[in-house]
């Protein structure tokens, strides 16, 4: 077995009835979303969704961009992105950055009604002119054409870890512009050769967020908790499929 899977994992589960709060991640929140029986297998019974493999390229296009933002949030300067599309914001500093940024700790608010430790960790974060905080993500891919919107199908994920960012700020008292940005990098894949190097298109995507969601789907997922029994598989949730073809062999 692999030594990155637990199949049958003892710890951090959710308990009915506990008085501790229970931490729930932004990503576990789009689990639930995507499929309430693979949310609930995870977080209530223990046996969680195989991982998949790091994108260790995506990570250090992250790692790259934290620097340089930082360096003009440091001196008080605009980023050159921000200038060349008029972006009415700049990189602001925050003694709780780092935390925000780091996984498995990020920005945190609890949920009173649920007593559910609500989580994200962000990748940046801008002020504009009128004091409101702004979130921004980056992201990191190789497709053919320019990025200037997010209309594919996985994209939703996207948009919506964005707005419970933007949640997660409103609730800890700051004012939050509902306008974020995707800090796109798109590989160049068509150059005649490689020469040890990896160029990106940089792009600024905006998105118009909306976060009414979030608190009904909060209450959402701490019923399917609470329930005794395992509920229905997402309508698209390809791990249900698999799992259900699989035990069809079984049976003949």
């Amino acid at each position: 077995m692999s030594q990155y899977y637990t199949p049958k994992r003892t710890r951090n589960l959710y308990e009915p009835g506990s008085d501790k709060p229970f931490k729930l991640s932004r990503s576990k929140i789009d689990l639930f979303l995507q499929c309430p029986r693979c949310f609930y297998i995870d977080r209530r019974l223990g046996t969680g969704r195989p991982p998949g493999f790091p994108f260790s390229l995506n990570s250090a296009v992250d790692n790259l961009l934290k620097r340089e933002f930082d360096t003009y949030r440091a001196s008080g300067t605009q980023h050159p992105l921000l200038n060349k599309y008029g972006v009415d914001a700049r990189p602001v500093p925050h003694e709780q950055l780092n935390d925000w940024r780091e996984n498995f700790k990020g920005i945190q608010h609890h949920h009173e009604p649920t007593n559910l430790l609500i989580t994200g960790a962000i990748d940046d974060l801008w002020q504009n002119s009128k004091g409101e905080y702004i979130v921004v993500d980056y992201k990191a891919t190789s497709k053919a054409g320019e990025i200037v919107e997010l209309n594919d199908t996985w994209h939703i994920g996207y948009k919506r870890q964005m707005e419970i960012y933007q949640w997660l700020l409103r609730q800890n008292g700051y004012a939050v512009s509902d306008t974020g940005y995707f800090v796109y990098c798109n590989g160049v894949s068509d150059k005649d050769a490689f020469d040890g190097n990896l160029e990106f298109d940089i792009t600024l995507v905006t998105y118009h967020a909306d976060a009414g969601w979030v608190e009904g789907t909060i209450l959402s997922a701490h019923e399917c908790l609470n329930g005794e029994d395992i509920p229905g598989s997402g309508e698209d949730c390809d791990y249900c499929a698999y799992v259900g073809a699989v035990n069809g062999l079984n049976e003949t």
